[in-house]
């Protein structure tokens, strides 16, 4: 099992010193939240919460009629909202969480937070089934993203004079950004501005490099 150095306190007070949870050093307030209503729900509906969930992230349309036909007397409208919001984090976390997150790990998470292990055990094949390609796809093709630059074009222009001198012979660079949103930007960089911009990002690209060199941020096989 993949191993990332870094410890974690368990539920129980104890130290784990092999992984970290895959929700982190800290648990989210929502799947904290979930853990007891649904150990007190009917297993049935439970499952089917789940299927409303994976159908959620998914990106297929989950009519609200088929949320609230699952309510009754024990099982109230808040209880539903509790436990359907700690399913969505648990799973997408699983998404997101490293290629080296198992479902046996991912269960243990689970049970450590005193989940039921039956209800562990579902989540687990929901998030780790045949369809987790499908939300992998989904997740991808509806996230937020920014403008990406499409095309970009540069020259060197010198400048002869000015008119506060008449012979300056300055040299300058002029680029242009075609954004893949269709906006396209013009600006004009003086020489001495862009050899400082060239050493900024040589620094944050060797700043990254010595980060990843850190022990607590090493994975090891």
């Amino acid at each position: 099992m993949s191993m990332i150095q870094v410890m974690a306190q368990s539920q129980s007070g104890g130290v784990r010193a092999d992984r970290t949870p895959f929700y982190g050093m800290r648990i989210p307030d929502d799947i904290k939240k979930m853990v007891k209503p649904a150990n007190a729900m009917d297993k049935s509906v439970f499952r089917k919460l789940l299927q409303l969930a994976v159908k959620h992230l998914e990106a297929t349309e989950v009519g609200e009629e088929e949320f609230l036909s699952l309510g009754t007397e024990k099982v109230t409208l808040e209880t539903l909202r509790c436990v359907f919001a700690g399913i969505l984090t648990a799973l997408r976390l699983a998404v997101r969480a490293p290629s080296s997150l198992k479902a046996d790990a991912y269960k243990a998470d689970l049970n450590e937070l005193k989940l039921a292990p039956e209800l562990s055990t579902d989540l687990a094949k929901a998030a780790f089934g045949s369809r987790r390609e499908t939300i992998e796809d989904a997740a991808v093709s509806n996230r937020v993203r920014l403008p990406h630059i499409q095309s970009f074009r540069w020259r060197v222009d010198v400048s002869i004079s000015t008119s506060a001198l008449n012979r300056t012979m300055e040299p300058s660079i002029l680029a242009e950004l075609t954004l893949s949103d269709g906006k396209v930007t013009t600006f004009e960089v003086p020489v001495s501005k862009f050899h400082e911009l060239r050493y900024n990002v040589a620094y944050v690209l060797k700043e990254m490099d010595n980060l990843e060199q850190r022990n607590i941020l090493k994975v090891q096989d």
